[in-house]
C-alpha cells in the first residue's frame, strides 16, 4: 500500500496526482489518498502513518509538502518516501534527478529505492535540502510580507531587491567542533545543490555521502554584486575567493540578530541553527 500525501495548495499538486493515479490504476497498485487542509496535518498524518511497521509514503507537492513529510516520519529506517513533484521550484525533485508527471509514478513503481541522506535540525525539524541562514531568509520573509499584500513576488525578484538592501551578518560558524567566524550574505547547510528555484548555491553535493556540505558566502561590495549574482546564476559562485566550503557531519551557526531560519523554504522561528547528517537510514525513490 502507498500513501499519498497531497498538498493542495502546490501549483501543480491535483494535475501530478491524477497522473500518477493512472499509472497506479493500471498497474493494479493499491494506494490511498490524504489531502492536508491546513499546515500541521501533513506532518501529523504522515507520522501516524509510520508508526508501525513498513510504510510507503509518497509526497505529492514541492520542497515544503516533502520537508513537512520527512519531519513527520516516526522511523527512517521503516519508511520508503516517494515524490511527485508539483511545487514551484521542486528543487530537490532535479537534484535527485525525480521526473514529472507520469514518470514519478513509474519510478516508484519500477525503481529500487536507495539511501538518502538528510539533515537532523532538532526539535522534530528535519531539512531534505538546504538549511540556512541570511540572504536566503530575508527573501522568504520579503515574499511572505508580499503575500500578506495580495501580491506575488518571484524568488529571482525577492532575490534582487535583498541584495541591493542587505547588510551582513556576523556569523560563528562550528563544523564537526572547528569554528570560525564570518561576516557573510548567506550561511548554509546543504543536502541537495540548489535553492529558489533553481539557485545553485552548491553545486558538488552529493545525496549519498554522508557529508553536509556548510558553506559561508561572504557579503561583498555592491559595486560587484552583478558579477557576483552572474557567477551564483551559473553555478560557478563555489570558485570565487568569497565562497568557503566545508564537509562535516555536524554542524553549528549561530548568527546576530536573527529571529528565523529556513528549512527547505519554509520559515522557522530560531535563533541559531544546529544540524547533524543523517545517512544510511531513510530510502527514497531518485534517479
Amino acid at each position: 500500500m502507498y500513501h499519498f500525501i497531497v498538498n493542495p495548495n502546490a501549483k501543480k499538486s491535483e494535475e501530478a496526482l491524477a497522473l500518477a493515479e493512472e499509472i497506479f490504476l493500471s498497474r493494479g497498485a493499491a494506494y490511498d489518498v490524504f489531502r492536508s487542509r491546513k499546515k500541521g496535518d501533513i506532518l501529523l498524518e504522515t507520522r501516524r502513518l509510520t508508526q508501525e511497521g513498513e510504510t510507503a509514503v509518497v509526497a505529492v507537492g514541492g520542497d515544503g509538502t516533502l520537508n513537512e513529510v520527512l519531519s513527520g516520519v516516526a522511523d527512517p529506517e521503516k519508511t520508503v518516501l516517494g515524490l511527485i513533484p508539483a511545487g514551484t521550484g521542486n528543487d530537490f525533485a532535479i537534484k535527485a534527478r525525480i521526473p514529472f508527471g507520469a514518470a514519478a509514478a513509474e519510478l516508484i513503481l519500477s525503481g529500487e529505492p536507495k539511501f538518502t541522506d538528510f539533515l537532523d535540525c532538532g526539535g522534530g525539524l528535519r531539512s531534505m535540502n538546504i538549511a540556512g541562514l541570511g540572504i536566503d531568509v530575508d527573501i522568504l520573509e520579503r515574499r511572505e510580507r508580499k503575500k500578506a499584500e495580495g501580491k506575488k513576488m518571484s524568488y529571482f525578484s525577492s532575490l534582487v531587491r535583498s541584495l541591493i538592501k542587505y547588510r551582513p551578518v556576523k556569523m560563528k560558524i562550528v563544523a564537526d567542533g572547528a569554528e570560525q567566524e564570518y561576516s557573510v550574505l548567506i550561511a548554509a547547510a546543504c543536502n541537495g545543490s540548489q535553492f529558489g528555484g533553481g539557485i545553485p548555491i552548491c553545486p558538488p553535493a552529493v545525496l549519498d555521502d554522508g557529508k553536509i556540505d556548510l558553506i559561508a558566502v561572504d557579503c561583498p561590495k555592491k559595486i560587484v554584486l552583478p558579477v557576483y549574482l552572474l557567477k551564483l546564476m551559473r553555478g560557478k559562485l563555489h570558485r570565487n575567493k568569497i565562497y568557503h566550503r566545508v564537509l562535516c557531519e555536524e554542524a553549528e551557526i549561530y548568527p546576530q540578530g536573527t529571529e528565523s531560519v529556513q528549512l527547505d523554504g519554509e520559515l522557522f522561528p530560531a535563533k541559531e541553527l544546529r544540524v547533524k547528517i543523517v545517512s544510511g537510514k531513510l530510502r527514497m525513490y531518485r534517479g
